[in-house]
């Protein structure tokens, strides 16, 4: 008998902009969408841990090729800091490891946050993906073992109190990547004398995406299934028909916002995704450029660099 091949997702290609529930991972999460899509192809820009919620963009085909500009874009988190107690994850997942019965005044609070704006040196948490002699830290960690882990530079945009009652502080931070929400809870307890965990943590922007770009599971699930349960239908023609849920998508092209923008012909776009440079025409066409995007018909066709007025594509996309 021959073996059956393995079933082919669709091409389907954008952004899912996820307004992720606490309790479910990011790989979990990815797996969802790409099975509900049915797609090919997925990939998410930046983890977001099971006690998190909110959002976890979530790449289908041809937009994986963009998830690098969403990873490097700021981010925003909402997140309450509950002081007198430190855990070894710095949330509320780990047992604690130190105490104390001081609590700290609104104004001692006010008064740190200076120190955590700008560029700063921050350690990450033990329980982190940072690579230790090539093991994961959280794996380390897990094991028993305390790791030296090196500090290093990120950047706070900026640092707010929203909320203060002696016990816990909320706070939203927007930051660059590689911050640690959880390391910041954990310094500024130190720095309080006071000690600190993360109580709750919600991600409500991810450049360029904004809260307006959220979905939810709930509402992708009545896209796909017209208000009916998976199980249900998978014998409908609810289960094949996408049109509903891939109205949902946010175009690949929306990542590339932070890159010049050059709208190209019909004929240079076929060009281009043969590999091909074109000449940039236009009044307002840039002439050189370390990376740009092109376009044709507002649809992505290139990531490329524009040199003496010609556009060089290095990364295509399908049409």
């Amino acid at each position: 008998m021959a073996r059956r091949g393995k079933k082919k997702g669709r091409s389907v290609s954008g952004w899912v902009v996820l307004d992720k529930p606490v309790g479910m991972g990011s790989t979990e999460a990815v797996s969802k969408i790409k099975w509900l899509f049915q797609a090919e192809k997925a990939g998410h820009a930046g983890t977001l841990d099971p006690l998190a919620s909110g959002m976890l963009p979530i790449a289908l085909g041809e937009a994986t090729k963009t998830v690098p500009y969403v990873q490097d874009g700021a981010k925003v988190y909402r997140f309450a800091v509950a002081w007198g107690e430190e855990r070894s994850t710095d949330d509320l997942e780990g047992p604690v490891t130190n105490t104390s019965d001081r609590r700290p005044a609104e104004a001692e609070v006010r008064a740190l946050l200076p120190e955590y704006t700008g560029v700063i040196m921050q350690t990450p948490p033990q329980f982190s993906a940072i690579k230790i002699a090539g093991e994961r830290a959280y794996d380390l960690a897990r094991d028993g073992e305390t790791v030296d882990i090196p500090a290093r530079e990120i950047e706070i945009g900026r640092l707010d109190l929203l909320e203060h009652n002696g016990d816990r502080s909320v706070f939203e931070v927007e930051c660059g990547k590689g911050t640690y929400v959880r390391s910041l809870a954990r310094d500024m307890g130190r720095d309080l004398g006071c000690f600190g965990h993360i109580a709750e943590l919600r991600r409500v922007e991810v450049e360029p995406f904004t809260a307006e770009d959220f979905v939810t599971v709930a509402e992708l699930e009545a896209a796909r299934f017209g208000g009916k349960t998976d199980e249900s239908a998978e014998e409908t023609e609810a289960a094949t028909d996408f049109s509903a849920i891939d109205a949902l998508l946010v175009d690949t092209a929306a990542a590339l916002d932070c890159l010049p923008q050059v709208a190209v012909s019909d004929d240079a776009a076929t060009k281009i995704r043969l590999g091909n440079p074109v000449i940039i025409r236009g009044r307002d066409a840039p002439v050189e450029a370390e990376e740009a995007c092109a376009t044709a018909r507002g649809k992505l066709v290139a990531i490329g660099a524009i040199e003496q007025g010609m556009f060089k594509p290095k990364r295509v996309f399908a049409g």
